[in-house]
């Protein structure tokens, strides 16, 4: 059988990518015998750490006898990358991560390794499940979640403290305070954001959509149709606009990037590196970003190498998980990513070792401790139990996922959604702008077969 990949223009080369869907990887076991052999591992970003990498590349030689190369892809043309290199059993990685938004795409036409089989020996239901979704076609496995970074809010206990507020526990105190934050700036500053939220940062504001009870997406039978026009969704639209127009100076073209300089920069200027951090002429009480954003924050000094570096300072910053309408942690977007075979590996028996490596206790616990959510949640806690792992973990207990529609990808590399959260604040009428949003993503959403 095979599956055909459509939607992807952006992406794609105009000719349909096809890929073979019921390989037979099921049935391939976990091999040692790797001597002279090579594997290769896409891992995206920087997240991963070079301790993490080199601890893959030791065990793997240990258990196969086999090198393993890494190779690290960006997140700006992942998409595109995977596109054109997984149908290619000569330049397949044969083991990759991605995007847990960007996994039902790929698992949709077939482009991963059905490992089904191994689904219990690597976690099982221990493992995120909302991630395991995102990798599962017909109750068959194709990705599993490699690690979680949910998002909560940072911001300034002096500013917050100046302006007499305090914590919110309900979502509309999270949007009334700082709203205020923002009109009383009690420190003064030029262009300051009581809540910086940037104008195509969907990936945080989404939040208020999902609080409401709204979503992106849902399923209708077999088809995904885009639900931003239902009431529920608008009237989390109806907060964001309040929060862009009353809240945060940030502009309209701001995504999801680097949030935490201007948390720095209410009383600093330069970044780790000793470099102005960006536009300083904006600052802010108060920021969503994924945990991993801690190492960011905090006072301006030297290391022990020389070389300036953020010490977080508890007198001067906090944390705090988004409340719901209820008190409860609001639903907010997981971060992360998911990690599968390729369909066209030369060596599935070798890769799945590396997987077996991957989500073993140890390295789950080495992903804890170097601040990225385990996929197995039962290694949780060697996160620790500081303020940023308890955020961490209260803030993913419920924790959504944008649609596991095949034709996600298509809507992350067409950029609909920072296009349509660009528009939100100025927008004269909400219900018209979702509705014509919602026409655009359902015609990305559903992939034919």
């Amino acid at each position: 059988m095979k599956r055909k990949l459509v939607g992807l223009a952006a992406v794609a080369t105009a000719s349909a990518l096809v890929l073979a869907g019921c390989a037979s990887g099921g049935s391939t076991a976990a091999s040692t015998d790797g001597k002279g052999k090579t594997v290769t591992l896409w891992l995206v970003g920087s997240d991963t750490p070079d301790k993490l990498r080199d601890y893959l590349k030791t065990e793997f030689a240990k258990e196969t006898g086999a090198t393993l190369k890494i190779e690290q892809q960006d997140w700006g043309d992942i998409v595109t990358k995977l596109t054109t290199a997984l149908p290619d059993a000569n330049n397949t990685p044969d083991v990759t991560e991605m995007g847990n938004t960007q996994s039902p795409t790929f698992t949709n036409v077939g482009a991963f390794l059905d490992i089904s089989d191994m689904y219990k020996d690597l976690g099982g239901s221990d493992l995120l499940q909302s991630f395991v979704e995102a990798g599962k076609v017909d109750g068959k496995n194709y990705t599993l979640p490699y690690y979680f970074g949910s998002r909560y809010m940072f911001y300034r206990k002096d500013i917050y403290q100046a302006a007499g507020v305090s914590v919110p526990t309900t979502l509309d105190q999270f949007n009334t305070d700082v709203a205020e934050i923002t009109a009383k700036n009690p420190k003064g500053i030029d262009n300051f954001s009581g809540f910086f939220l940037g104008g195509q940062d969907w990936r945080d504001g989404i939040s208020w959509i999902f609080a409401n009870g709204g979503d992106i997406a849902t399923k209708d039978g077999d088809k995904w149709k885009a639900t931003l026009e239902s009431e529920e969704s608008l009237k989390g639209l109806q907060q964001l606009q309040d929060l862009y127009k009353n809240a945060s100076k940030a502009p309209n073209d701001a995504k999801d990037s680097n949030q935490y300089i201007y948390l720095n920069d209410t009383d600093q200027t330069l970044d780790a590196d000793g470099n102005k951090s960006g536009d300083t002429s904006l600052a802010a009480a108060t920021i969503m970003a994924p945990g991993w954003a801690h190492w960011s924050i905090g006072d301006l000094g030297t290391g022990a190498d020389g070389k300036p570096t953020r010490t977080w300072n508890d007198n001067t910053f906090g944390t705090f998980v988004l409340p719901g309408n209820d008190g409860k942690p609001a639903p907010v977007f997981a971060g992360g990513s998911n990690i599968g075979i390729s369909a066209k590996t030369k060596e599935p028996g070798l890769s799945k070792t590396l997987l077996k490596i991957i989500f073993s206790k140890e390295y789950q616990e080495m992903l804890g401790k170097n601040g990225l959510g385990p996929a197995n949640e039962k290694y949780t806690s060697s996160l620790g139990d500081d303020q940023f792992a308890k955020a961490l973990i209260e803030s993913a207990s419920n924790s959504k996922l944008t649609p596991a529609a095949p034709g996600w990808a298509s809507v992350e590399a067409g950029n609909v959604m920072e296009e349509f959260f660009s528009k939100i604040r100025d927008a004269s009428d909400l219900k018209a702008l979702a509705q014509e949003y919602d026409k655009k993503i359902d015609a990305l959403l559903n992939v034919k077969s």
